[in-house]
């Protein structure tokens, strides 16, 4: 009672913290505390997953290239929903680039390290193909699309049991060490954020990001926006196919499951819990739900529960998302302040 009479008087204000005032612009830096403000948050948890995963036993490591691929997922899917298209079916990307790269690798002979990439490309490009019909679609229209060509594609794999139907393609080629595919993942992450952070914050991004507003105010500046989405379709497809297409190789397989709905639910969990809109959020809650599955997988169908309960107090706790909550802690302080 006590402390709501103190209180009844005053509110919460945030204030910047100078050094983060000081050291927006990477112009105005004049000290090395000021460089180490700006650089703790980026490379801390780059050099604390590469340590982790180097001093991980075995199952850990493959755990951790695996929640790399969903990172990549959700990054993706991140840069779609900040153009205005969301998609509940990432696995469409993740897929057909796991496919193309099994195909090249299973039928032309092709090593790893060139099928990869190159699934990456042309994977996005089927894909995007595919998504240009509806590109005027808006909302849950483009979004139900997106959710219904991947089931599609699986029951016509399954109908004309073309590339090894319901068995899929085993006995590809894997990278040379786990060691190596860890490597490989972390690098792909951590280029793709950083890169995707700086398109969406150039004057490229600041387009894609209004036609999520207000389309029709960019189309009113002579803007095609239908071009911008298909760019933006194959630019977050290529990180999305690359993800399917390391993965077959990291199994040694593709197949039918390459299409489920797991590759299209948990990145959009991911984004949610880590907050939708700044890429590194999804990276972030990747980082948190696929490790937690791992953990939790020795319950049974109790760990399901306990997932959606974990779900449900991230999102009404935190609805602005993880990241959001650490970047306001991190460059902004509280204090009470008299209403006056």
């Amino acid at each position: 009672m006590k402390e709501n009479d103190k209180s009844a008087g005053r509110r919460l204000e945030r204030i910047d913290r100078g050094i983060h005032a000081r050291s927006e612009d990477i112009f105005a830096l004049n000290s090395w505390r000021e460089m180490l403000y700006l650089l703790g948050p980026r490379v801390i948890p780059v050099v604390a997953l590469v340590i982790l995963g180097l001093v991980a036993p075995l199952y850990w490591q493959r755990v951790l290239v695996s929640t790399a691929m969903f990172a990549l997922l959700a990054i993706s899917w991140d840069m779609l929903a900040s153009t205005g298209m969301v998609s509940l079916g990432q696995a469409l990307f993740f897929g057909v680039g796991a496919y193309v790269s099994g195909i090249l690798n299973h039928y032309y002979g092709l090593p790893p390290w060139l099928t990869i990439p190159l699934a990456a490309v042309i994977g996005s490009v089927i894909c995007t193909i595919m998504l240009l019909p509806v590109l005027r679609l808006r909302g849950i229209y483009f979004a139900m699309v997106t959710l219904v060509l991947p089931l599609m594609l699986e029951r016509i794999i399954e109908a004309t049991k073309i590339f090894g139907g319901t068995e899929g393609i085993s006995g590809l080629g894997q990278l040379p060490s786990v060691d190596v595919e860890f490597i490989v993942a972390m690098v792909a992450v951590w280029a793709a954020l950083f890169g995707f952070r700086r398109l969406m914050n150039s004057d490229y991004g600041l387009v894609l990001k209004g036609i999520k507003d207000n389309d029709r105010s960019v189309m009113s500046g002579s803007i095609n926006i239908y071009l911008y989405k298909a760019q933006a379709l194959l630019i977050a497809g290529s990180i999305a196919s690359l993800a399917g297409a390391f993965m077959t190789h990291a199994y040694m397989f593709v197949g039918i499951p390459v299409f489920a709905l797991d590759y299209s639910i948990i990145p959009i969990a991911a984004a949610a819990v880590g907050g939708v809109g700044t890429l590194a959020g999804s990276l972030l809650g990747a980082f948190i739900l696929v490790p937690l599955n791992e953990l939790l997988r020795g319950l049974g169908g109790l760990r399901s529960v306990i997932y959606a309960v974990l779900l449900v107090v991230f999102t009404v706790g935190l609805p602005e998302g993880i990241f959001h909550f650490l970047q306001r802690k991190y460059c902004q302080f509280e204090r009470w302040v008299e209403v006056s």
